[in-house]
């Protein structure tokens, strides 16, 4: 099918007007306005996955409560999966239209939705047939293994779902409409909002219900973002075979090495997951309540992540070097001030968040010590964020992968460890904090060092993704040399 099929009437404007729209303006203004709209729907989505927990605490079973806990750390490795091949979407389609090729854009959007069908689809097929031995292999044990077990066995099947919705919003934010992205999770987030008592409590279905309402809410993902993309954008060109076979290889270039890297973070927390289970079921819940409140707080940072890959792969693109310096540093300074400022909150406000879950005993010293001590780590955690997102979008994604797993092993293993023997449940979260520095420092040190090594190997030279033919060399050799007369 033709990549330069004709624009709806009514959507030319909104699609000229959309392309290569980070390589002029503000880079903060920019980072400011991404990371805003972004958070906001992230931030929703995980409000709901608190709120999930909050409905679950309330019917007062504390094995309930870890059965999330133990199901969210699976999901976790899943939705990794998902995320790391959004960013190959991502980056392929930012740096086309930052060259000014909308066809090309086009074509890689309809390409990155085939992809994601496919993988997650592959993904729910290999994982499902060992749903319980992956559950009690992290620690549940008992009722609480069941109830993890009979969570993701309704949840996991609409995983190729929620990679698309994901898909979705990761090309709206590639082409700038970072207001619609943010909608594809609001919605989605709203709708279970909506859901989750209706499920859990309306129709007595515990936490099963949740599971439902969180399979329904994942198809609202796929709706909204289409409709962006579609009617807003027209975007979206549906792939022919020798398009998917000529658009695989660079994906898979950019999307396996960040799915690698994403699947780092789970492993991380996993093994934090699994230290915690040494001490009890409680340790567990107040785990699982930490890791809601690590996204809700700090959803900024991890939009902030995905903000700057659309930013960032639009001036790559457009050979703007001192824009993706500029974005860069805009970055840190967004970084420092959001977590100081977040971190003060919650410290201040340490026992009120451990009432609204009901927390007690062990599970409420591990969320209290969180707020006052551990949260201030991701400041350093932002850091290895957007280093991380530069690495994928410039052509390193393999940097992306030794970092993330870094951190995810050397960063919490030895630590957790330490801090578990000597301290306990607090203990394995202070070394998880602790982790973060050295990798998040050095991260981003290096993250300059290659976007100025990027700038004087290219210099002049053109895009390689543009070079894939004869015809194609001399067309950007020969306009190469027009731009310099």
């Amino acid at each position: 099918m033709s990549s330069g099929a004709p624009v709806a009437p009514g959507r030319a404007a909104s699609a000229a007007g959309s392309q290569a729209k980070f390589v002029t303006g503000s880079t903060m203004r920019h980072v400011v306005v991404m990371t805003a709209t972004g958070s906001i729907g992230l931030v929703a989505v995980f409000i709901v996955d608190a709120l999930n927990l909050f409905y679950i605490s309330l019917l007062g079973q504390v094995e309930l409560a870890a059965a999330i806990g133990y199901a969210g750390t699976l999901l976790f490795f899943s939705t990794s999966v998902a995320i790391g091949l959004s960013i190959a979407a991502t980056a392929l389609t930012s740096r086309a239209l930052g060259r000014g090729d909308r066809g090309e854009a086009r074509e890689i959007a309809g390409a990155s939705l085939a992809y994601m069908l496919i993988l997650m689809t592959a993904t729910v097929i290999v994982t499902f047939p060992f749903l319980d031995d992956l559950v009690r292999m992290i620690g549940a044990q008992g009722r609480t293994a069941e109830l993890a077990t009979e969570f993701m066995q309704i949840v996991l099947p609409s995983l190729p779902v929620l990679g698309a919705g994901m898909c979705t919003a990761a090309l709206l934010r590639a082409v700038g409409d970072a207001k619609r992205a943010m909608y594809v999770t609001l919605g989605a987030g709203a709708l279970t909002a909506v859901l989750d008592p209706i499920f859990i409590f309306g129709f007595d279905l515990g936490i099963h219900g949740a599971a439902i309402a969180t399979v329904i809410s994942r198809f609202a993902l796929v709706g909204i973002g289409l409709y962006g993309l579609i009617r807003i954008h027209n975007l979206i060109a549906m792939p022919s075979v020798p398009v998917i076979a000529r658009e695989i290889r660079p994906f898979l270039a950019i999307g396996l090495p960040a799915l690698m890297t994403q699947v780092a973070t789970p492993v991380g927390n996993t093994f934090v997951t699994t230290t915690m289970a040494g001490h009890g079921d409680a340790a567990v819940a107040g785990w699982a309540v930490v890791g809601r409140l690590i996204p809700v707080a700090f959803g900024a940072l991890f939009a902030l992540s995905g903000a700057v890959g659309p930013i960032l792969g639009q001036n790559y693109g457009a050979k703007r070097y001192d824009r993706l310096m500029s974005t860069m540093r805009d970055s840190l300074i967004f970084i420092t001030v959001y977590t100081l400022v977040t971190w003060a909150i919650m410290a201040l406000l340490r026992n009120q968040i451990a009432d609204i879950f009901g927390a007690t005993g062990e599970a409420r010293d591990v969320i209290v010590f969180f707020c006052l001590f551990v949260a201030g780590s991701f400041i350093f955690n932002g850091m290895l964020f957007v280093a991380n997102a530069a690495f994928n979008n410039l052509g390193y994604a393999l940097y992306s992968t030794v970092f993330n797993w870094s951190r995810s092993t050397l960063g919490v293993i030895p630590f957790v460890l330490v801090g578990s023997h000597w301290y306990g449940a607090q203990g394995a979260l202070a070394g998880y904090g602790l982790g973060a520095v050295v990798f998040g420092l050095v991260s981003i040190v290096v993250c300059f060092r290659v976007i100025a090594k990027i700038e004087d190997r290219d210099g002049n030279q053109p895009d390689p993704d543009v070079m894939q033919s004869p015809a194609a060399a001399q067309s950007a050799f020969t306009s190469g040399k027009a731009s310099t007369l």
